[in-house]
């Protein structure tokens, strides 16, 4: 088959189809009419003798010749991408839409600072912050977030990633709590704890103090000297978990960075915790069919740079 007889478009339309599994959302994401997406469908069929995508009890799947093409279109249209946009994205003029998904850690903490240079550098740019539970890996893989902000258990090796900052623990309590002047491990073990910590992507779900495997890295560390903390509240917001702190009964284990934010505030005493809990890596993850585009490494740049003088 001639290059010249095929029209580099139906690369674009096949990318988007293989990305949605769906005639209708294909169109939709692209801004054409569903006819056009199923004629354009029909040509690529032609083009490469293959149905590409068959209806099944799952909706479309593609078939083994569509997997196969995949990879090979999201590279080829990232190396076009790259040859086609401006040599340097031009902040000051922007308005383009930044999609960050990141925990409320993330968002407390990160999300301030980057607005803070975004206000100076593209005064038009607009961040869209959403929760790890919006969205699956699947879709950011797919390119509908631009970043993905938050502690990492694993992740889909075809992500690019990028270490923010190193973080450790420390711990919350009211000056009313009595353990404030005496916060001994005893003392700890003997209160009454908050839970907060990151949700999972995807759908959340919900915890109890018997899910010992899935409490995190304080309640592992606990569990690795012989104790487990009495957690009477779980949350997944920071932000309330620091009001909570200023309960006379209530202790809060939390990152340092989203703890030192309460340092003025007098209802509230900032200890290290009475036993080690390994520091963890707060990381930045991005598709690949996003690592060229101009716009999105601008976004990365200033991420990292505010992340490394915070």
């Amino acid at each position: 088959m001639e290059l010249s007889r095929v029209d580099l478009n139906l690369l674009v339309y096949l990318d988007v189809l293989l990305r949605e599994r769906n005639v209708t959302r294909a169109a939709s994401a692209l801004g054409i009419t569903q006819p056009a997406m199923s004629n354009g469908l029909r040509r690529l069929r032609e083009t490469f003798d293959d149905p590409l995508l068959v209806r099944t009890g799952d909706g479309m799947s593609p078939t083994e010749r569509a997997l196969t093409l995949q990879p090979q279109l999201r590279t080829i249209l990232a190396s076009i991408e790259q040859v086609v946009e401006p040599t340097e994205f031009d902040a000051a003029s922007s308005s383009r839409v930044f999609r960050i998904m990141t925990s409320d850690y993330g968002e407390s903490t990160l999300i301030p600072l980057l607005l803070a240079v975004i206000a100076e550098q593209a005064p038009d740019v607009i961040l869209d912050v959403l929760t790890p539970s919006d969205m699956s890996f699947s879709e950011v893989e797919q390119g509908h977030v631009d970043l993905v902000i938050n502690r990492f258990d694993e992740m889909p090796q075809a992500f690019h990633q990028a270490t923010l900052w190193h973080d450790t623990f420390s711990c919350l309590v009211s000056t009313d709590n009595p353990i404030a002047d005496a916060f001994t491990l005893d003392n700890y073990l003997a209160g009454k704890h908050v839970w907060v910590n990151k949700t999972g992507m995807g759908a959340s779900m919900g915890i109890t103090p018997k899910d010992t495997n899935r409490l995190g890295w304080v309640d592992e560390a606990l569990k690795r000297i012989g104790h487990q903390r009495n957690i009477s509240v779980f949350t997944r917001h920071y932000q309330s978990a620091l009001k909570m702190a200023e309960q006379q009964h209530l202790i809060v284990t939390i990152p340092t960075r989203a703890a030192l934010s309460q340092m003025d505030n007098p209802k509230l005493v900032v200890h290290k915790p009475p036993f080690e809990v390994p520091p963890f890596e707060l990381k930045m993850a991005w598709s690949p069919l996003l690592q060229h585009n101009r716009a999105h490494q601008w976004l990365r740049r200033i991420a990292l740079d505010v992340a490394h003088h915070s």
